[in-house]
């Protein structure tokens, strides 16, 4: 078995290419305050506007934050508003999207109809109506919830589409001949042969939470005391630290954010090679 996932794997480089880099982002945040004091990530930590240096690798912001301190303490909290939002999007679009194909009737016109207007209404002017109107002590978790009240939508679309196509196969009419209730049928039958295309879902609902995430703090509408990247972003902008030459503060959250996001399409695309059978097939 270990021997065929070893050849699967050098067939999907897409896959092994995601996974590389997301584990180096996890390994950088787990083995990074092994090294590095991540207090020094709060303001007035260390000597402002330094640039890198033997002490401080990455140099220090006008905060006095060490750089290198901020991306290993932000990276997680990044990573956790972009997964705790794209769970809960998945897992409610999952829901509706299986409840309204599979049913039918009034209720997957409702839910149809719920989700074609919600997704032609511009989603950062509502993710930012309701930031506003949270920004007062904004947490973290809270930041992922905002994400969250607007990340069902697509899902709930993409995964009806799917269970459409599924509930007339053949395996699906003997099921309901056998005397299955609906949620069995969902729930034993339908769901697992889904579980690829849902992972594929999870990774790309993840990539937009986190892009999500960092526009509205960009904006000064996150959590002001977390050291997110979108926050790190939103301080570069505030204190114009292009115009003043600092480039260590700038480039380091740019280039954990292309990694985590090229990270997240190479393993997007792995995982819909191993969700469509005609991109295995093509492999």
């Amino acid at each position: 078995m270990l021997i065929g996932v070893l050849k699967y794997l050098r067939r999907n480089p897409a896959l092994v290419t995601g996974l590389l880099m997301l584990l180096a982002l996890l390994l950088f945040c787990v083995i990074g305050p092994l090294f590095v004091d991540v207090s020094n990530a709060a303001p007035l930590s260390v000597p402002a506007s330094r640039p890198p240096s033997a002490q401080y690798p990455l140099g220090t912001d006008r905060q006095g934050r060490d750089i290198l301190a901020v991306m290993i303490a932000g990276t997680p909290l990044t990573l956790r508003i972009g997964f705790l939002a794209g769970l809960i999007g998945v897992g409610i679009g999952t829901v509706l999207a299986f409840v309204s194909a599979y049913y039918g009737g009034i209720v997957d016109t409702v839910i149809k109809g719920v989700v074609d207007i919600g997704l032609t209404v511009p989603g950062l002017l509502v993710l930012v109506m309701i930031a506003v109107s949270l920004k007062e002590g904004l947490t973290v978790d809270q930041m992922a919830l905002v994400v969250a009240s607007l990340a069902w939508l697509w899902p709930t679309r993409t995964i009806r589409s799917q269970v459409l196509t599924m509930r007339e196969r053949a395996w699906v009419q003997v099921a309901r001949l056998s005397g299955m209730s609906g949620p069995e049928i969902i729930v034993k039958e339908m769901m697992p042969n889904l579980l690829p295309y849902l992972a594929a879902g999870l990774v790309g609902a993840v990539a937009s939470a986190v892009l999500a995430s960092i526009g509205l703090e960009a904006l000064g509408l996150g959590p002001m005391e977390a050291p997110t990247l979108g926050m790190t972003i939103y301080w570069v902008i505030y204190y114009a630290a292009l115009l003043h030459g600092m480039w260590w503060w700038w480039a380091p959250p740019i280039i954990v954010i292309i990694i985590l996001f090229v990270g997240l399409f190479n393993l997007s695309v792995g995982l819909d090679e191993i969700a469509n059978p005609r991109l295995r097939k093509s492999a």
